[in-house]
């Protein structure tokens, strides 16, 4: 038995070894065969939970985008719903890598750090976005190619100013895609006020040590960030102070339909019904989308909250 068990142990340290010089390897192969030294590679980080009405429709986005692989970090609840049922052909073909955050409250942030301790040596770059934000690019149809231009050489991370979409006045789900649905962008004066089209997401460059994410959109200071064209981004807070909406941006689909926005903005949250931090989100959801008395009477119906103070701010 003990004889079994030294052979069991050593078996698994092998394998361990193994592992790790083939991955060295793999690495001094790539750069080794490719002159700009550049691994070639690109993956996208995001955490996902009661997604599957939009997720195929978000990985097949970035698959057109020449993405390598999506980590998909799983935050459904144990008995909840399973990504397997809609991407399983992703996952099988390895595109789609899930890692399981079942119930982990708060994951964004520290799923963005797992992802990039994992595997930022690995990729030369890695996107940090979420299921309902996807990136156009004008002048390209690779994500690789457009990261990998000589004009991003001295940028650690390149920055991305959101479209936000509005909800297109539909007060109900639709069996349809989201970028299909939802065409009508935020006006521009709303989006000011509460930093919609102000706000950004961040790509990394791989490789960078002791490289620690904070916030969504706020990382490691140290870093040297980009806009699009390879500039120094100004930056103040958590907003630019500069947006190239001509060439390059993310199209944010924060509220879909007013019955998507309950369900999954209000009902979703890990602090479920929360009223004061509902009601924060119920003014965002008006200062992106014209306020009706119709979209006023499902929130209240389905929240029970009293938002008598937007009645008299109804639009036709």
């Amino acid at each position: 038995m003990k004889f079994k068990t030294l052979i069991n142990n050593r078996s698994i340290k092998f394998k361990k070894q193994s592992i790790i010089i083939l991955n060295f390897f793999t690495i001094f192969l790539s750069i080794f065969l490719n002159k700009n030294g550049k691994l070639n590679k690109i993956c996208l980080c995001t955490v996902a939970k009661e997604e599957n009405k939009y997720l195929r429709e978000f990985i097949e986005h970035y698959k057109k985008y020449d993405i390598d692989k999506i980590y998909l970090f799983d935050n459904n609840d144990k008995n909840g719903e399973k990504f397997e049922d809609v991407i399983d052909d992703y996952i099988k073909n390895g595109f789609v890598e899930l890692i399981d955050y079942k119930e982990i409250k708060n994951p964004q942030i520290q799923s963005y750090n797992d992802c990039y301790k994992r595997y930022n040596k690995f990729y030369d770059w890695l996107i940090f976005f979420d299921i309902d934000e996807f990136i156009y690019l004008k002048d390209f149809t690779s994500f690789k190619s457009f990261l990998n231009n000589k004009r991003f050489d001295k940028c650690n991370r390149v920055q991305f100013n959101w479209i936000f979409f509005t909800d297109n006045n539909l007060l109900h789900y639709e069996d349809k895609p989201v970028r299909e649905r939802f065409t009508e962008r935020e006006p521009k004066a709303r989006g000011k006020k509460i930093g919609g089209e102000q706000g950004v997401k961040s790509v990394i460059r791989g490789n960078i040590n002791n490289f620690e994410i904070t916030s969504a959109h706020i990382l490691n200071k140290h870093t040297r960030s980009c806009d699009g064209f390879g500039r120094r981004k100004k930056i103040k807070g958590v907003i630019t102070l500069e947006s190239d909406f001509d060439f390059y941006y993310i199209e944010h689909y924060y509220c879909k339909s007013t019955e998507e926005f309950i369900n999954n903005k209000l009902k979703k949250s890990d602090v479920f019904f929360k009223k004061d931090v509902n009601m924060v989100k119920i003014k965002v959801y008006f200062g992106y989308n014209k306020i009706t008395k119709e979209k006023i009477d499902l929130i209240e119906k389905e929240t029970k909250y009293n938002l008598s103070i937007y009645r008299n701010r109804t639009e036709s």
